[in-house]
Protein backbone atom coordinates (compact mmCIF):
# COMPACT_ATOMS: atom_id res chain seq x y z
CA UNK A 1 0.00 0.00 0.00
CA UNK A 2 1.33 3.32 -0.85
CA UNK A 3 1.18 5.75 2.23
CA UNK A 4 2.52 9.06 3.22
CA UNK A 5 5.98 8.98 4.21
CA UNK A 6 5.35 10.05 7.52
CA UNK A 7 2.19 7.13 8.19
CA UNK A 8 5.72 4.93 7.02
CA UNK A 9 8.05 6.18 10.57
CA UNK A 10 5.80 4.55 12.69
CA UNK A 11 4.11 1.40 11.03
CA UNK A 12 5.97 -1.07 13.33
CA UNK A 13 4.55 0.80 16.30
CA UNK A 14 0.86 1.43 15.02
CA UNK A 15 1.02 -2.07 14.13
CA UNK A 16 2.22 -3.28 17.92
CA UNK A 17 -0.29 -0.91 19.76
CA UNK A 18 -2.80 -2.30 17.51
CA UNK A 19 -1.61 -5.98 18.60
CA UNK A 20 -1.69 -5.04 21.88
CA UNK A 21 -5.07 -3.32 21.88
CA UNK A 22 -6.27 -6.51 20.05
CA UNK A 23 -5.03 -8.98 22.84
CA UNK A 24 -6.58 -6.97 25.10
CA UNK A 25 -9.96 -7.19 23.82
CA UNK A 26 -9.93 -11.07 23.18
CA UNK A 27 -8.61 -11.81 27.21
CA UNK A 28 -11.78 -10.16 27.69
CA UNK A 29 -13.37 -13.30 26.46
CA UNK A 30 -12.17 -16.12 28.85
CA UNK A 31 -11.87 -13.38 31.78
CA UNK A 32 -15.42 -12.52 31.37
CA UNK A 33 -16.75 -16.53 31.57
CA UNK A 34 -14.60 -16.87 34.55
CA UNK A 35 -15.87 -13.27 36.84
CA UNK A 36 -18.82 -12.17 35.02
CA UNK A 37 -20.23 -8.47 34.93
CA UNK A 38 -19.64 -7.79 38.44
CA UNK A 39 -15.75 -9.06 38.33
CA UNK A 40 -15.40 -6.77 34.93
CA UNK A 41 -16.97 -3.90 36.92
CA UNK A 42 -14.35 -4.64 39.76
CA UNK A 43 -11.53 -4.43 37.31
CA UNK A 44 -12.77 -1.53 35.93
CA UNK A 45 -12.65 0.01 39.58
CA UNK A 46 -9.06 -0.39 39.50
CA UNK A 47 -8.02 0.73 36.12
CA UNK A 48 -9.79 3.63 36.23
CA UNK A 49 -7.73 5.44 38.95
CA UNK A 50 -4.53 3.40 38.02
CA UNK A 51 -4.74 5.01 34.20
CA UNK A 52 -4.94 8.39 35.22
CA UNK A 53 -1.99 7.81 37.79
CA UNK A 54 0.26 6.79 35.23
CA UNK A 55 -0.61 9.72 33.72
CA UNK A 56 0.54 12.21 36.34
CA UNK A 57 3.64 10.44 37.51
CA UNK A 58 5.04 10.58 34.14
CA UNK A 59 3.51 13.54 33.33
CA UNK A 60 3.91 12.99 29.79
CA UNK A 61 7.79 12.86 29.94
CA UNK A 62 7.96 9.57 27.49
CA UNK A 63 7.09 10.82 24.47
CA UNK A 64 8.11 14.38 25.62
CA UNK A 65 11.84 13.13 25.86
CA UNK A 66 11.31 10.86 22.37
CA UNK A 67 10.78 14.77 20.57
CA UNK A 68 13.58 16.24 22.97
CA UNK A 69 15.99 13.72 21.90
CA UNK A 70 15.32 13.95 18.62
CA UNK A 71 15.78 17.51 18.53
CA UNK A 72 19.11 17.68 20.17
CA UNK A 73 20.27 14.21 18.16
CA UNK A 74 19.09 16.71 14.83
CA UNK A 75 21.61 19.69 16.43
CA UNK A 76 24.23 16.89 16.53
CA UNK A 77 24.21 16.68 20.23
CA UNK A 78 24.35 13.36 21.73
CA UNK A 79 25.42 14.41 25.06
CA UNK A 80 22.36 16.56 25.85
CA UNK A 81 19.78 13.96 25.00
CA UNK A 82 21.64 11.25 27.17
CA UNK A 83 22.37 13.95 29.96
CA UNK A 84 18.34 14.49 30.08
CA UNK A 85 17.51 10.00 29.75
CA UNK A 86 19.43 9.99 32.75
CA UNK A 87 18.39 12.24 35.01
CA UNK A 88 14.38 11.74 33.43
CA UNK A 89 15.01 8.10 34.37
CA UNK A 90 15.51 9.09 38.32
CA UNK A 91 12.67 11.52 38.43
CA UNK A 92 10.33 8.88 37.00
CA UNK A 93 11.54 5.96 39.87
CA UNK A 94 10.80 8.70 41.98
CA UNK A 95 7.73 9.55 40.86
CA UNK A 96 6.35 6.15 40.43
CA UNK A 97 7.40 5.27 43.72
CA UNK A 98 4.76 8.36 45.23
CA UNK A 99 2.31 7.12 42.46
CA UNK A 100 2.36 3.72 44.67
CA UNK A 101 1.98 5.02 47.56
CA UNK A 102 -0.59 7.39 46.88
CA UNK A 103 -3.02 4.82 45.27
CA UNK A 104 -2.04 2.27 47.89
CA UNK A 105 -2.84 4.13 50.84
CA UNK A 106 -5.60 5.89 49.45
CA UNK A 107 -7.48 2.73 48.08
CA UNK A 108 -9.60 2.62 51.21
CA UNK A 109 -10.80 6.17 51.13
CA UNK A 110 -11.64 5.96 46.85
CA UNK A 111 -13.58 2.79 47.93
CA UNK A 112 -16.36 4.12 49.60
CA UNK A 113 -17.26 6.78 46.83
CA UNK A 114 -17.33 3.86 44.12
CA UNK A 115 -19.72 1.31 45.90
CA UNK A 116 -21.72 1.13 48.60
CA UNK A 117 -22.51 -2.04 50.91
CA UNK A 118 -26.41 -1.59 49.99
CA UNK A 119 -25.46 -2.35 46.45
CA UNK A 120 -25.81 -5.92 45.13
CA UNK A 121 -22.60 -6.82 43.91
CA UNK A 122 -18.75 -5.89 44.90
CA UNK A 123 -18.27 -5.03 48.12
CA UNK A 124 -16.08 -1.75 49.87
CA UNK A 125 -13.31 -4.63 50.70
CA UNK A 126 -13.43 -6.07 47.16
CA UNK A 127 -13.08 -2.84 45.29
CA UNK A 128 -10.00 -1.73 48.26
CA UNK A 129 -8.28 -4.74 47.58
CA UNK A 130 -7.94 -4.72 43.67
CA UNK A 131 -6.89 -0.99 43.93
CA UNK A 132 -3.90 -1.93 46.22
CA UNK A 133 -3.14 -4.81 43.95
CA UNK A 134 -2.74 -3.18 40.92
CA UNK A 135 -0.47 -0.25 42.66
CA UNK A 136 2.08 -2.34 42.13
CA UNK A 137 3.08 -1.70 38.51
CA UNK A 138 3.36 2.33 39.40
CA UNK A 139 6.52 1.33 40.90
CA UNK A 140 7.79 0.37 37.40
CA UNK A 141 6.12 1.94 34.69
CA UNK A 142 7.09 5.38 34.44
CA UNK A 143 11.10 4.43 35.17
CA UNK A 144 10.53 1.55 32.05
CA UNK A 145 8.18 4.33 30.06
CA UNK A 146 11.01 6.93 29.76
CA UNK A 147 13.38 4.31 28.30
CA UNK A 148 10.78 3.64 25.37
CA UNK A 149 10.43 7.13 24.93
CA UNK A 150 14.42 7.97 24.52
CA UNK A 151 14.72 4.82 22.03
CA UNK A 152 11.74 6.66 19.98
CA UNK A 153 13.96 10.12 19.75
CA UNK A 154 16.09 7.94 17.88
CA UNK A 155 13.57 6.76 15.37
CA UNK A 156 13.98 3.38 16.76
CA UNK A 157 10.95 1.97 17.21
CA UNK A 158 11.04 -1.28 17.74
CA UNK A 159 12.46 -1.20 21.69
CA UNK A 160 9.32 -0.04 22.20
CA UNK A 161 6.82 -2.26 19.87
CA UNK A 162 8.68 -5.20 20.91
CA UNK A 163 7.77 -4.54 24.62
CA UNK A 164 4.93 -3.53 24.73
CA UNK A 165 3.62 -6.49 22.99
CA UNK A 166 5.67 -8.69 25.42
CA UNK A 167 4.11 -6.80 28.18
CA UNK A 168 0.89 -7.60 27.28
CA UNK A 169 1.35 -11.50 26.21
CA UNK A 170 2.96 -12.16 29.99
CA UNK A 171 0.48 -9.88 31.70
CA UNK A 172 -2.55 -11.72 30.34
CA UNK A 173 -0.56 -15.00 30.39
CA UNK A 174 -0.55 -14.26 34.26
CA UNK A 175 -4.19 -13.23 34.73
CA UNK A 176 -5.83 -15.55 32.71
CA UNK A 177 -3.52 -18.73 34.37
CA UNK A 178 -4.41 -17.37 37.94
CA UNK A 179 -7.98 -16.37 37.14
CA UNK A 180 -8.41 -20.28 36.11
CA UNK A 181 -5.90 -21.42 39.33
CA UNK A 182 -8.30 -19.28 42.07
CA UNK A 183 -12.12 -19.82 40.59
CA UNK A 184 -11.92 -23.39 39.31
CA UNK A 185 -8.56 -25.01 40.88
CA UNK A 186 -8.64 -23.17 44.72
CA UNK A 187 -12.82 -22.22 44.67
CA UNK A 188 -11.93 -18.80 45.56
CA UNK A 189 -13.65 -16.24 45.10
CA UNK A 190 -14.49 -13.77 42.15
CA UNK A 191 -12.97 -10.81 43.79
CA UNK A 192 -9.74 -12.87 44.56
CA UNK A 193 -9.00 -13.72 41.44
CA UNK A 194 -9.89 -10.00 40.09
CA UNK A 195 -6.92 -9.16 42.32
CA UNK A 196 -4.36 -11.67 41.10
CA UNK A 197 -5.92 -10.19 37.57
CA UNK A 198 -5.04 -6.45 38.38
CA UNK A 199 -1.78 -7.14 40.09
CA UNK A 200 -1.00 -9.06 36.58
CA UNK A 201 -0.04 -5.34 35.17
CA UNK A 202 3.00 -5.18 37.68
CA UNK A 203 4.08 -8.97 36.09
CA UNK A 204 3.34 -7.46 32.48
CA UNK A 205 5.59 -4.63 33.53
CA UNK A 206 8.97 -6.80 34.58
CA UNK A 207 8.92 -8.41 31.47
CA UNK A 208 8.46 -5.06 29.53
CA UNK A 209 11.35 -4.02 31.12
CA UNK A 210 13.54 -7.43 30.34
CA UNK A 211 12.74 -6.14 26.77
CA UNK A 212 14.14 -2.89 26.96
CA UNK A 213 17.33 -4.26 28.78
CA UNK A 214 18.19 -6.37 26.27
CA UNK A 215 18.01 -3.73 23.80
CA UNK A 216 19.99 -0.99 25.44
CA UNK A 217 22.52 -3.54 26.02
CA UNK A 218 22.59 -4.18 22.53
CA UNK A 219 22.71 -0.75 21.18
CA UNK A 220 24.61 1.06 24.03
CA UNK A 221 28.19 0.99 22.22
CA UNK A 222 26.53 2.74 19.27
CA UNK A 223 25.15 5.03 21.43
CA UNK A 224 27.94 5.36 23.11
CA UNK A 225 29.84 6.37 19.96
CA UNK A 226 28.00 8.78 19.00
CA UNK A 227 28.40 10.82 22.46
CA UNK A 228 32.11 10.83 21.61
CA UNK A 229 31.86 11.53 18.10
CA UNK A 230 29.91 14.25 18.49
CA UNK A 231 31.50 18.02 17.94
CA UNK A 232 28.79 20.25 19.32
CA UNK A 233 27.79 20.52 22.69
CA UNK A 234 25.43 23.01 23.76
CA UNK A 235 25.93 22.46 27.78
CA UNK A 236 22.75 23.61 28.85
CA UNK A 237 22.22 23.87 32.38
CA UNK A 238 19.95 20.68 33.82
CA UNK A 239 16.98 23.22 35.07
CA UNK A 240 16.47 24.89 31.60
CA UNK A 241 16.55 21.37 30.10
CA UNK A 242 13.80 20.42 32.56
CA UNK A 243 11.60 23.48 31.70
CA UNK A 244 11.85 22.86 28.17
CA UNK A 245 11.31 19.06 28.43
CA UNK A 246 7.94 19.89 30.42
CA UNK A 247 6.78 22.54 28.15
CA UNK A 248 6.93 19.53 25.96
CA UNK A 249 5.26 17.39 27.83
CA UNK A 250 1.77 18.78 28.88
CA UNK A 251 -0.31 17.99 26.00
CA UNK A 252 0.65 14.47 25.84
CA UNK A 253 -0.61 14.25 29.60
CA UNK A 254 -4.03 15.56 27.82
CA UNK A 255 -3.74 13.12 25.61
CA UNK A 256 -3.45 10.01 27.96
CA UNK A 257 -5.56 11.18 30.56
CA UNK A 258 -8.97 12.49 28.79
CA UNK A 259 -10.49 8.83 28.56
CA UNK A 260 -9.50 7.72 32.27
CA UNK A 261 -10.82 11.13 33.56
CA UNK A 262 -14.22 10.61 31.94
CA UNK A 263 -14.91 7.08 33.52
CA UNK A 264 -13.42 8.42 36.70
CA UNK A 265 -16.18 10.68 37.04
CA UNK A 266 -18.49 7.28 35.93
CA UNK A 267 -16.81 5.73 38.55
CA UNK A 268 -17.81 8.30 41.08
CA UNK A 269 -21.16 8.91 40.36
CA UNK A 270 -22.58 5.83 38.01
CA UNK A 271 -23.55 3.44 40.52
CA UNK A 272 -25.27 5.54 43.47
CA UNK A 273 -27.42 7.52 40.81
CA UNK A 274 -28.07 4.25 39.30
CA UNK A 275 -29.41 3.31 42.17
CA UNK A 276 -30.70 6.30 43.28
CA UNK A 277 -33.26 5.90 40.30
CA UNK A 278 -34.41 2.17 41.16
CA UNK A 279 -31.69 0.54 39.22
CA UNK A 280 -29.53 -0.69 42.04
CA UNK A 281 -29.85 -4.24 40.65
CA UNK A 282 -28.63 -3.95 36.93
CA UNK A 283 -26.06 -1.06 37.84
CA UNK A 284 -22.58 -3.00 37.87
CA UNK A 285 -23.64 -5.09 34.79
CA UNK A 286 -24.01 -2.12 32.89
CA UNK A 287 -21.28 -0.42 34.44
CA UNK A 288 -19.02 -3.15 33.39
CA UNK A 289 -21.13 -3.28 29.63
CA UNK A 290 -19.86 0.35 29.17
CA UNK A 291 -16.53 0.94 31.07
CA UNK A 292 -14.94 -2.43 30.04
CA UNK A 293 -16.10 -4.71 27.60
CA UNK A 294 -17.86 -2.34 25.44
CA UNK A 295 -14.91 -0.49 25.76
CA UNK A 296 -12.69 -2.87 24.69
CA UNK A 297 -14.10 -3.31 21.53
CA UNK A 298 -15.11 0.09 20.61
CA UNK A 299 -11.55 1.79 21.43
CA UNK A 300 -9.89 -0.98 18.80
CA UNK A 301 -10.55 1.44 15.96
CA UNK A 302 -9.06 4.56 18.16
CA UNK A 303 -5.83 2.54 18.23
CA UNK A 304 -5.37 3.93 14.75
CA UNK A 305 -5.51 7.40 15.60
CA UNK A 306 -2.95 6.69 18.87
CA UNK A 307 -0.23 5.53 16.15
CA UNK A 308 -1.57 8.46 14.44
CA UNK A 309 -0.62 11.40 16.73
CA UNK A 310 2.73 9.44 17.46
CA UNK A 311 3.32 9.99 13.47
CA UNK A 312 1.80 12.98 13.13
CA UNK A 313 3.99 15.55 15.80
CA UNK A 314 7.45 15.56 13.69
CA UNK A 315 6.23 16.62 10.38
CA UNK A 316 3.65 19.02 11.12
CA UNK A 317 5.93 20.28 13.65
CA UNK A 318 8.64 21.09 11.03
CA UNK A 319 5.94 22.29 8.25
CA UNK A 320 5.12 24.72 10.83
CA UNK A 321 8.49 25.85 12.10
CA UNK A 322 9.31 25.96 8.08
CA UNK A 323 6.06 28.28 7.54
CA UNK A 324 5.17 25.95 4.84
CA UNK A 325 0.83 26.10 4.81
CA UNK A 326 0.50 24.09 2.17
CA UNK A 327 2.52 20.88 3.48
CA UNK A 328 0.97 21.69 6.77
CA UNK A 329 -2.38 21.79 5.30
CA UNK A 330 -1.90 18.54 3.49
CA UNK A 331 -0.54 16.83 6.36
CA UNK A 332 -3.17 18.33 8.72
CA UNK A 333 -5.82 17.16 5.86
CA UNK A 334 -4.97 13.43 5.80
CA UNK A 335 -4.45 12.39 9.52
CA UNK A 336 -8.10 13.54 9.89
CA UNK A 337 -9.03 12.38 6.77
CA UNK A 338 -8.27 8.97 7.84
CA UNK A 339 -9.89 8.62 11.03
CA UNK A 340 -13.19 9.34 9.22
CA UNK A 341 -12.29 7.01 6.56
CA UNK A 342 -11.77 4.12 8.66
CA UNK A 343 -13.19 4.77 12.21
CA UNK A 344 -16.70 6.35 10.78
CA UNK A 345 -17.58 2.85 9.22
CA UNK A 346 -16.36 0.93 11.78
CA UNK A 347 -17.97 2.28 14.42
CA UNK A 348 -21.16 2.99 12.40
CA UNK A 349 -21.30 -1.13 11.85
CA UNK A 350 -20.37 -2.15 15.21
CA UNK A 351 -23.65 0.00 16.31
CA UNK A 352 -25.39 -1.60 13.59
CA UNK A 353 -24.44 -5.11 14.90
CA UNK A 354 -23.75 -4.73 18.56
CA UNK A 355 -26.16 -7.66 20.36
CA UNK A 356 -24.00 -9.78 17.84
CA UNK A 357 -20.63 -8.08 18.96
CA UNK A 358 -21.43 -8.50 22.41
CA UNK A 359 -22.85 -11.86 22.30
CA UNK A 360 -19.93 -13.23 20.29
CA UNK A 361 -17.50 -12.04 22.85
CA UNK A 362 -19.17 -12.12 26.16
CA UNK A 363 -21.76 -15.00 25.37
CA UNK A 364 -25.60 -15.11 25.52
CA UNK A 365 -26.26 -16.53 29.00
CA UNK A 366 -25.47 -14.07 32.16
CA UNK A 367 -24.98 -11.17 30.07
CA UNK A 368 -28.30 -9.27 29.95
CA UNK A 369 -28.08 -8.57 26.53
CA UNK A 370 -30.82 -6.61 26.11
CA UNK A 371 -28.84 -4.18 28.37
CA UNK A 372 -25.54 -4.23 26.80
CA UNK A 373 -26.36 -4.81 23.98
CA UNK A 374 -28.15 -1.88 23.28
CA UNK A 375 -25.68 0.17 25.69
CA UNK A 376 -22.58 -0.88 23.06
CA UNK A 377 -24.38 0.44 20.10
CA UNK A 378 -24.83 4.33 21.51
CA UNK A 379 -21.37 3.68 22.84
CA UNK A 380 -19.66 2.71 19.86
CA UNK A 381 -20.03 6.48 17.63
CA UNK A 382 -18.27 7.91 20.86
CA UNK A 383 -15.03 6.26 19.27
CA UNK A 384 -14.82 8.32 16.12
CA UNK A 385 -14.59 11.48 18.44
CA UNK A 386 -11.79 9.75 21.28
CA UNK A 387 -9.87 9.20 17.64
CA UNK A 388 -10.26 12.71 16.62
CA UNK A 389 -9.56 14.62 20.05
CA UNK A 390 -6.15 12.14 20.52
CA UNK A 391 -5.53 13.76 16.42
CA UNK A 392 -6.49 17.17 17.20
CA UNK A 393 -4.53 17.35 20.20
CA UNK A 394 -1.57 16.53 18.79
CA UNK A 395 -2.23 18.70 15.66
CA UNK A 396 -2.18 21.64 18.50
CA UNK A 397 1.03 20.09 20.26
CA UNK A 398 2.36 20.43 16.41
CA UNK A 399 1.55 23.83 15.59
CA UNK A 400 2.36 25.31 19.17
CA UNK A 401 -1.13 25.71 20.84
CA UNK A 402 0.03 22.42 23.45
CA UNK A 403 -1.75 25.03 26.41
CA UNK A 404 -5.38 24.85 24.29
CA UNK A 405 -5.89 20.96 25.30
CA UNK A 406 -6.06 22.33 28.88
CA UNK A 407 -8.94 24.62 28.37
CA UNK A 408 -10.67 21.82 25.61
CA UNK A 409 -10.32 19.07 27.91
CA UNK A 410 -11.49 21.14 31.13
CA UNK A 411 -14.58 22.12 28.94
CA UNK A 412 -15.36 18.64 28.16
CA UNK A 413 -14.64 17.37 31.38
CA UNK A 414 -16.79 20.86 32.91
CA UNK A 415 -19.85 19.03 31.07
CA UNK A 416 -19.69 15.74 31.79
CA UNK A 417 -19.53 16.02 35.42
CA UNK A 418 -22.31 18.29 35.21
CA UNK A 419 -24.56 16.41 33.26
CA UNK A 420 -23.73 12.70 33.71
CA UNK A 421 -25.82 12.34 36.91
CA UNK A 422 -28.77 14.40 35.38
CA UNK A 423 -28.31 12.27 31.89
CA UNK A 424 -28.89 9.45 33.88
CA UNK A 425 -31.84 10.29 36.05
CA UNK A 426 -33.48 10.85 32.35
CA UNK A 427 -31.99 8.09 30.53
CA UNK A 428 -30.70 5.52 32.70
CA UNK A 429 -27.28 3.78 31.93
CA UNK A 430 -27.57 5.36 28.46
CA UNK A 431 -27.04 8.79 30.19
CA UNK A 432 -23.49 8.19 31.18
CA UNK A 433 -22.76 7.47 27.20
CA UNK A 434 -24.35 10.80 26.19
CA UNK A 435 -22.62 12.56 29.19
CA UNK A 436 -19.11 11.17 27.77
CA UNK A 437 -20.31 11.80 24.06
CA UNK A 438 -21.17 15.50 24.67
CA UNK A 439 -18.01 16.32 26.33
CA UNK A 440 -15.94 14.88 23.68
CA UNK A 441 -17.69 16.30 21.23
CA UNK A 442 -17.19 19.85 22.52
CA UNK A 443 -13.66 18.99 22.81
CA UNK A 444 -12.92 18.35 19.34
CA UNK A 445 -15.20 21.16 18.36
CA UNK A 446 -13.28 23.45 20.83
CA UNK A 447 -9.49 21.70 19.11
CA UNK A 448 -10.60 22.20 15.56
CA UNK A 449 -11.99 25.81 15.99
CA UNK A 450 -8.51 26.43 17.23
CA UNK A 451 -6.72 25.35 14.56
CA UNK A 452 -8.53 26.67 12.27
CA UNK A 453 -7.74 30.31 14.30
CA UNK A 454 -4.18 29.52 14.74
CA UNK A 455 -2.96 27.90 11.21
CA UNK A 456 -5.73 29.45 9.21
CA UNK A 457 -6.41 25.93 8.25
CA UNK A 458 -9.61 25.69 5.76
CA UNK A 459 -12.08 22.71 6.44
CA UNK A 460 -13.99 23.25 3.14
CA UNK A 461 -11.83 20.13 1.56
CA UNK A 462 -12.26 17.81 4.60
CA UNK A 463 -16.15 18.74 4.89
CA UNK A 464 -16.50 17.29 1.28
CA UNK A 465 -14.25 13.86 1.80
CA UNK A 466 -16.04 13.12 5.39
CA UNK A 467 -19.54 14.19 3.11
CA UNK A 468 -18.27 11.19 0.41
CA UNK A 469 -17.21 8.80 3.23
CA UNK A 470 -21.01 9.52 5.31
CA UNK A 471 -22.20 8.24 2.14
CA UNK A 472 -20.26 5.25 1.64
CA UNK A 473 -21.10 4.18 5.20
CA UNK A 474 -24.74 4.62 4.37
CA UNK A 475 -24.47 2.45 1.68
CA UNK A 476 -22.84 -0.10 3.72
CA UNK A 477 -25.82 0.20 6.54
CA UNK A 478 -28.00 -1.00 4.17
CA UNK A 479 -26.38 -3.94 2.79
CA UNK A 480 -24.93 -5.10 6.08
CA UNK A 481 -29.24 -4.83 7.18
CA UNK A 482 -30.11 -6.33 4.29
CA UNK A 483 -27.39 -9.36 5.23
CA UNK A 484 -29.07 -9.65 8.68
CA UNK A 485 -32.26 -10.36 7.00
CA UNK A 486 -31.27 -12.99 5.04
CA UNK A 487 -28.91 -14.50 7.74
CA UNK A 488 -32.38 -14.17 9.97
CA UNK A 489 -34.72 -16.12 7.40
CA UNK A 490 -32.53 -19.05 7.59
CA UNK A 491 -32.83 -18.98 11.36
CA UNK A 492 -29.19 -17.25 12.42
CA UNK A 493 -29.80 -14.91 14.68
CA UNK A 494 -28.20 -14.02 18.09
CA UNK A 495 -30.86 -14.77 20.13
CA UNK A 496 -30.35 -18.49 18.95
CA UNK A 497 -27.01 -18.40 21.13
CA UNK A 498 -23.18 -17.56 20.60
CA UNK A 499 -22.42 -19.77 17.18
CA UNK A 500 -25.52 -18.09 15.26
CA UNK A 501 -24.12 -14.77 16.89
CA UNK A 502 -20.13 -15.39 15.50
CA UNK A 503 -21.99 -16.24 11.94
CA UNK A 504 -24.44 -13.55 12.07
CA UNK A 505 -21.21 -10.88 12.68
CA UNK A 506 -18.79 -12.37 11.04
CA UNK A 507 -20.77 -12.65 7.89
CA UNK A 508 -22.48 -9.37 7.98
CA UNK A 509 -19.40 -7.43 8.85
CA UNK A 510 -17.17 -9.01 6.12
CA UNK A 511 -19.45 -8.46 3.77
CA UNK A 512 -20.24 -4.77 4.74
CA UNK A 513 -16.73 -3.89 5.41
CA UNK A 514 -15.54 -5.89 1.80
CA UNK A 515 -18.33 -3.54 0.24
CA UNK A 516 -17.40 -0.30 1.76
CA UNK A 517 -13.38 -1.00 0.94
CA UNK A 518 -14.85 -1.71 -2.71
CA UNK A 519 -16.52 1.28 -2.93
CA UNK A 520 -14.02 3.71 -1.67
CA UNK A 521 -11.23 1.76 -3.60
CA UNK A 522 -13.66 2.31 -6.85
CA UNK A 523 -14.03 6.15 -6.26
CA UNK A 524 -10.48 6.55 -5.71
CA UNK A 525 -11.33 7.94 -2.04
CA UNK A 526 -8.44 5.33 -0.47
CA UNK A 527 -5.67 6.61 -2.81
CA UNK A 528 -6.84 10.52 -2.32
CA UNK A 529 -6.85 10.02 1.24
CA UNK A 530 -3.85 7.87 1.94
CA UNK A 531 -1.90 9.68 -0.59
CA UNK A 532 -0.90 7.24 -3.01
CA UNK A 533 -2.56 3.80 -5.39
CA UNK A 534 -2.84 1.23 -3.19
CA UNK A 535 -1.18 -1.18 -5.26
CA UNK A 536 -1.89 -4.55 -3.57
CA UNK A 537 -6.14 -3.52 -4.39
CA UNK A 538 -4.23 -2.50 -7.78
CA UNK A 539 -3.51 -6.18 -8.25
CA UNK A 540 -6.16 -7.69 -6.63
CA UNK A 541 -8.92 -5.98 -8.52
CA UNK A 542 -6.95 -6.17 -11.74
CA UNK A 543 -7.17 -1.70 -11.79
CA UNK A 544 -4.77 -0.23 -14.30
CA UNK A 545 -2.69 2.63 -13.59
CA UNK A 546 -2.48 5.72 -14.93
Amino acid sequence: MAVSKFLKGTMLLTAATFLSKFLGMIYVIPFESFVGQTGGALLSYAYTPYNILISFSTLGVPLAVSKFVSRYNSLGDYETGRRMFKSGLQFMSITGVLAFLLLYFSAGAIAPLVVTDQLKGNSIEDVAMVIRMISFALLIIPAMSIVRGFFQGYESMAPTAVSQVIEQIVRIAFLLIAVFLVIEVYNGSKATAVGFASFAAFIGAIASVGVLWFYWKKRKPYLDSQVEQQETSYNIPMKDLYKELLAYAGPFVLVGIATPLYQLIDQFTFNRTMADIGLGNITETAYAAINLYGHKLVIIPVTLATGLSLALLPAITKSFTEDSPKQLYRQINQALQIIVLLILPAVVGMSLLSYEAYATFYGVEGTNLSLTGSLLAWYAPVALFYGLFTVTSSILQGINQQRFAVISLGAGLLIKATLNIPLIHLFGAKGAIFGTGLAVITAVLLNLWKIRAAASFPYRHLLKRSLLVLILTFAMVIIVSITKWLLGLVGLSYEEGRFAAVMVLFISAGVGGLFYLWLSYQTTLLERVLGGRVSVLDRFLKRKKN
